[in-house]
């Protein structure tokens, strides 16, 4: 067995979707389908929030935020189509770290930047006076940075050790896109550490985020059932329900991924897994919110009017 770290001068070739030669030109239009409606869903949420005054909300400030990193998710992932395409896929080893640090940023924010909307729900519905002291722009601002630096420290500590592994024999990465998982099963060094901070941060960020939201939703619940109004009722669950609809999907793709011990997950099932939050959810995302807010339609409308 080689000694010493010889990653940085390796190549890594990602096997794709699938080795089925019929299916791949089919997968390849589904997902170059999904990935227009991907970028022009949510480059036009973003743009659409920012031009429209009546949607400067601290709940929109944060839809564009999530907007944000679902558009980012496609330029993360590019050579998924490639793998459909082409007959061999090749990615440097430092072209593999880049695309993996980039995807745990993401990941890890999302899940961050949902718990930030559940919290601005919570306000919004448990402490309506309170709203706009609590829901300041600062401290919309300083809720952004911590989202986005829970992302980076994530990802930072895991590319970290992912950079002191050795790689040899095989080369070929069981995915789409460089992985944790796929990664580690091709080190021919011990891999012991990479799995514990896989097991402890993948759960930190999953259950974190998935309490935070609970309680939240746990008080607002109760805040919604002492309104005696059916229609008074109806429109507190209507300023939630796009909200749920996206956590529900996203931490259940996660859950599905991370909560399982690293032996007992298949390359299949991760794949099956990481299509719904690279490609899936982010497509969902702004047809969810365009659809079920009330505010966001009608600003829709507003645009398309002029």
């Amino acid at each position: 067995m080689a000694t010493g770290n010889h990653s940085m001068v390796m190549e890594f070739i990602l096997a794709g979707l699938t080795d089925q030669p019929e299916l791949q030109l089919p997968l390849f239009f589904l997902f170059l389908g999904n990935d227009v409606v991907t970028v022009l869903g949510n480059l036009g949420m973003i743009l659409l929030i920012a031009i429209s005054s009546q949607l400067h909300s601290p709940m929109n400030y944060f839809l564009s935020h999530l907007s944000f990193i679902d558009l980012c998710y496609s330029s993360v992932t590019p050579k998924m189509l490639v793998n459909l395409v082409a007959e061999k896929n090749v990615i440097s080893f430092l072209e593999c770290m880049t695309q993996l640090y980039f995807f745990l940023i993401l990941a890890i924010a999302e899940g961050y930047l949902l718990t930030a909307m559940a919290y601005d729900r919570y306000v919004a519905i448990c402490s309506p006076l309170l709203y706009n002291v609590l829901m300041s722009q600062r401290m919309c601002s300083v809720m952004r940075l911590v989202v986005y630096s829970l992302g980076f420290f994530g990802a930072t500590i895991h590319i970290s050790c992912m950079a002191m592994l050795s790689f040899c024999g095989s080369h070929v990465v069981r995915h789409y896109f460089c992985d944790i998982l796929p990664l580690l099963s091709l080190s021919c060094s011990s891999t012991h550490v990479n799995e514990v901070l896989f097991f402890i941060i993948g759960r930190v960020n999953t259950l974190a985020p998935t309490v935070a939201i609970l309680v939240s939703y746990t008080f607002i619940l109760f805040s919604i059932l002492r309104i005696r109004s059916t229609e008074g009722r109806s429109k507190a669950f209507g300023t939630c329900s796009s909200h749920l609809i996206a956590v529900g999907i996203f931490f259940g793709s996660i859950t599905f991924m991370y909560f399982k011990p690293p032996s007992s997950n298949s390359m299949e099932q991760e794949k099956i897994s990481s299509i719904f939050y690279t490609t899936v959810i982010p497509m969902l995302n702004p047809l969810i919110y365009s659809l079920r807010k009330k505010d966001v339609k009608n600003a829709i409308r507003k645009v398309v009017g002029n």
